[in-house]
């Protein structure tokens, strides 16, 4: 769950030369074969924003070792307060990246902001990626590996750590609405007393450093690592979530056309947190979300 959107931006009146700027509307299509990556941001953290950028350089570094020529392209998409990133930009130009900023729509959300991306893009893979990641050098290398040995898989999730380097539980099962209030709003005293639960709802009896899990009912979009024809299948993001749980709507429809697949040779830092340590705006869009999601996909109380 993530805070990547906001009011409108449009300070990028002259773009450089050395990337391609373009507003929501007028961007033609991109014609590459390889990989694109999408990154939703909203007046961003800079040093983690600059971190998530250059490890994704180190890790197309190391994808392009082993695929000399294959294409990369990235989508930074400004829903609002982007400062200048010409330079951060530059450095990933070097690693053979063609960057894209995506600005001027305004607020539309963290879904529909990748969709931006999603309809403009005819690569083979597509990277749905968090501004608050960072990537093992040879993350995508071994993804790309799992991918071209496993037809059947059409969505990644990886081995997510925390600041620490200790092991995140995203993936998860359907939740109930005690799973979620007492897992994102309890004290961690009072938490205590639902351990066993949230360890099932995040999958802990299975979810581990070493073995691959296939169709994990729902997963993590800080890091969704989609074969393309998939998500165009799918239409990207249900535009209708501003915030929170799109993840959730995206993975559970994901299992009507593909495999889903927890991969841990994958591996991958979140800096991310919850919503009820953003404030009251965030847990207001929590619950709306959590209601759109509920009625769409059947209620779960206990």
């Amino acid at each position: 769950m993530r805070f990547c959107c906001g009011p409108p931006y449009d300070n990028f009146q002259e773009a450089p030369d050395r990337f391609v700027h373009m507003n929501a509307t007028s961007a033609p299509r991109s014609t590459i074969e390889g990989l694109s990556v999408s990154v939703v941001v909203y007046r961003p953290d800079m040093a983690k924003l600059q971190s998530t950028l250059a490890s994704l350089g180190a890790a197309c570094d190391a994808l392009i070792a082993r695929r000399p020529g294959f294409p990369i392209a990235l989508h930074l998409i400004d829903n609002g307060g982007l400062p200048d990133v010409s330079a951060t930009l530059d450095a990933l130009r070097a690693h053979g990246v063609v960057c894209t900023i995506v600005a001027g729509h305004g607020n539309v959300g963290y879904g529909r902001g990748h969709n931006l991306a999603i309809e403009r893009i005819s690569s083979r893979y597509h990277l749905v990626l968090n501004p608050d990641i960072e990537l093992e050098h040879d993350a995508l290398d071994h993804a790309l590996d799992f991918f071209e040995a496993h037809p059947e898989a059409g969505l990644i999730t990886p081995w997510i750590g925390d600041e620490q380097g200790d092991q995140q539980f995203l993936c998860r099962r359907y939740p109930t609405l005690l799973d979620l209030f007492a897992r994102g709003f309890l004290p961690a005293q009072l938490r205590r007393l639902f351990k066993r639960r949230l360890a099932l709802y995040e999958m802990r009896d299975r979810i581990n450093a070493h073995d691959v899990v296939w169709d994990p009912p729902i997963v993590s979009g800080c890091f969704m690592l989609f074969r393309t024809s998939v998500l165009k299948e799918l239409k990207g993001f249900d535009a209708r979530y501003f915030l929170y749980f799109e993840d959730y709507d995206l993975s559970l429809r994901a299992h009507d056309v593909t495999r889903v697949v927890y991969t841990p040779a994958v591996r991958v830092l979140h800096h991310g947190g919850g919503a009820a340590r953003k404030g009251s705006a965030h847990i207001q869009m929590f619950a709306a979300s959590a209601y759109k999601f509920f009625r769409r996909f059947g209620w779960k109380w206990l």
